[in-house]
């Protein structure tokens, strides 16, 4: 949690050395729920955990967190969402960045990922949904569902 607790921090740093730190563009979420394609597999689809994004613009934004995954151990992410179109008032585009804890992906250790996602946003709460391919038989496919929340 230390490791994560320094993530957060250097990435916002970093986000945010040319820009003052703007508290109402950052949301907090609790973790994941994954409705799994493989029913059959016994996956967990409750992933709690904490996380949280820093929204930099209208079209991006840095992520950085962790949760108890599919496989039920712990892993974290870090990235940036690109979503440069909205329709109906939900942003779409990718997240792309790095995950760790999968234990049939590079032996739980970091790998890299490109996962389309949408966005609905407002004043308080949000919600993140993404469409997570499978990979083999390394990582299982699902749709991710990610309550956040800001305080204004």
């Amino acid at each position: 949690m230390k490791r994560l607790a320094c993530l957060v921090c250097s990435c916002t740093a970093a986000l945010t050395a040319h820009a003052q730190f703007d508290a109402s563009r950052l949301w907090v979420n609790a973790g994941f729920y994954s409705a799994h394609f493989d029913t059959d597999r016994g996956l967990r689809n409750s992933n709690p955990g904490i996380g949280f994004e820093y929204r930099i613009d209208e079209t991006w934004s840095a992520t950085a967190g962790r949760f108890r995954n599919s496989n039920n151990v712990n892993s974290n992410y870090v990235g940036a969402y690109y979503q440069p179109w909205t329709w109906a008032g939900v942003k779409l585009g990718v997240v792309a960045g790095a995950f760790n804890g999968y234990p049939n992906a590079h032996q739980g250790g970091w790998f890299p990922a490109l996962i389309p996602t949408a966005s609905l946003e407002g004043q308080h709460w949000g919600l993140n949904v993404a469409l997570v391919p499978p990979l083999k038989d390394r990582l299982y496919g699902a749709v991710s569902f990610q309550l956040k929340y800001r305080f204004r």
